[in-house]
């Protein structure tokens, strides 16, 4: 059903590729839209228990989409750095593939809502109350199942991987 990753010496193994997607808050949701064109917009959210979390307006050209299909694809660049030298770009980043859901259920609303906040805005603690309550009756939430996921890095970002790899083996 998924394509495996041609260039196999890039690909990151499954581990490093959940705990990206853990570590990072901001990607690209990417959903069928108008017309069978794709549709991608950058959005934050959350990772918890093989499910990426995000909010969102109630309606708009990605509710529209999801409604119609909810497969979906989204993307995090975790590393990206330009080497003018070489001409190239050592990158690391992630594809997850799955189906997202408009979350309804009020209860699971205020904790995915509870669980961005917490993320994103640490230091905002004492206003989060306030907050769910604003935002509760005005935020959609998405849950975006993970079914399957790859990652990929830069040539250089692989090998110096993999040469770690091998010595922490060696000194087993």
């Amino acid at each position: 059903m998924f394509r495996p990753l041609r260039r196999t010496r890039q690909e990151l193994p499954q581990d490093v590729c959940q705990r990206l997607l853990a570590e990072n808050t901001y990607g690209v949701l990417a959903v069928l839209g108008d017309e069978d064109y794709p549709y991608a917009v950058p959005l934050n959210y959350v990772c918890r228990d093989n499910c990426l979390y995000m909010h969102c307006a109630r309606e708009g050209h990605k509710i529209d989409a999801l409604r119609k299909s909810p497969r979906a694809s989204f993307c995090v660049v975790d590393a990206h750095e330009i080497d003018t030298k070489l001409l190239t770009t050592h990158y690391r980043s992630v594809i997850a593939f799955g189906t997202v859901r408009i979350v309804e259920d009020r209860e699971e609303v205020r904790a995915a809502v509870s669980h961005l906040s917490l993320t994103l805005a640490p230091s905002n603690r004492a206003g989060l109350e306030e907050e769910l309550r604003t935002l509760l009756d005005k935020t959609t939430i998405l849950e975006f199942r993970i079914e399957h996921c790859t990652g990929k890095e830069e040539n250089t970002l692989a090998a110096a991987r993999r040469k770690a790899a091998q010595e922490a083996q060696a000194q087993e």
